[in-house]
């Protein structure tokens, strides 16, 4: 499994509100393994900007607290998956439950 996650993050966890976060961290897969983490301050939140600015950078997924059902539908048109509802964790904890599918998704709160 290669891939690149991103999860919007808040003070080294994971954001509550994917629109809202201070940095992304981008989280690279192979073979099973995280291989590189990067952190990436995002560009000033305007609605449906994120999709395509996360797009630019590879990503196959995304790993979210809150998202409104627009967001993931432009998400899903970059060809990215939404997981949305995932719990407050840091990013290496969260991406390491994604690959060893162990991460639990609970209801998502945002509603806009």
């Amino acid at each position: 499994m290669n891939r690149i996650i991103a999860l919007p993050m808040e003070n080294g966890k994971l954001c509550e509100h994917f629109g809202h976060c201070q940095y992304f961290a981008f989280v690279k897969i192979e073979d099973g393994k995280i291989t590189d983490i990067k952190e990436i301050e995002p560009p000033e939140h305007v609605p449906g900007l994120y999709p395509k600015w996360v797009a630019n950078f590879g990503v196959s997924d995304v790993i979210t607290g809150g998202m409104g059902q627009k967001a993931i539908d432009l998400f899903n048109e970059q060809k990215i998956n939404a997981f949305v509802g995932a719990p407050i964790k840091g990013a290496k904890e969260l991406v390491e439950d994604f690959i060893n599918n162990r991460l639990t998704l609970s209801a998502n709160f945002c509603n806009h």
